[in-house]
């Protein structure tokens, strides 16, 4: 870039969920660089804090953030900041959601209610956001219609079914989080 260019434009998404749903994984699927992890082992701390159900075999946690990148065009950068997903690091979410002009939730249908602080975070703060089922190896025992009850999602919030380690849903999820935002009515001034 020459002096004279202008820096790209840049999109904050949030990737929410809870513990071992998937959202590291989801940034290193669909980043363009490296992404940045701040996973750490398990150790006998987490014993009695930390909720392994259904994540037996989970041996590492995030605990800051995960950060990836996409290059839409020159003038267009997406920058992707995964969550820490045990309660014990949501202060952070405040920090990173800052400037976020959407966000991604990532649900598993096993622990459905491991994702409802993320869905109530995005709510209370009026953040537009999409809902993905990571469906781990194929695995998915409920139907569409099942899960957007259980999570008393609202009609017009899409809801996605896919695996998380295939770039392509990744790539779904990031363009139904821009159909959304394309079709939120304009915000009047105030």
């Amino acid at each position: 870039m020459t002096s004279t260019q202008a820096a790209p434009a840049a999109v904050k998404i949030l990737i929410a969920g809870g513990f071992g749903v998937g959202k590291t994984t989801l940034v290193g699927t669909v980043s363009e660089v490296a992404p940045l992890r701040t996973e750490e082992y398990l150790t006998r701390a987490s014993v009695g804090v930390d909720d392994l159900d259904g994540v037996d075999d989970k041996d590492t946690t995030t605990v800051a953030l995960d950060f990836g990148r996409i290059t839409i065009s020159p003038e267009l950068v997406v920058y992707l900041f995964g969550t820490p997903g045990q309660e014990r690091f949501w202060f952070m979410w405040n920090d990173l959601v800052n400037g976020a002009l959407g966000g991604i939730v990532i649900a598993d249908t096993r622990r459905l209610e491991s994702s409802f602080a993320s869905i109530d975070f995005f709510e209370s703060r009026g953040i537009p956001f999409v809902v993905a089922i990571n469906c781990f190896h194929g695995r998915n025992t409920r139907s569409p219609q099942e899960i957007r009850a259980a999570l008393d999602l609202d009609p017009q919030v899409p809801l996605l079914l896919g695996d998380v380690r295939e770039r392509e849903f990744g790539r779904d999820l990031l363009l139904a989080l821009v159909d959304h935002l394309m079709n939120l009515p304009a915000l009047q001034p105030a």
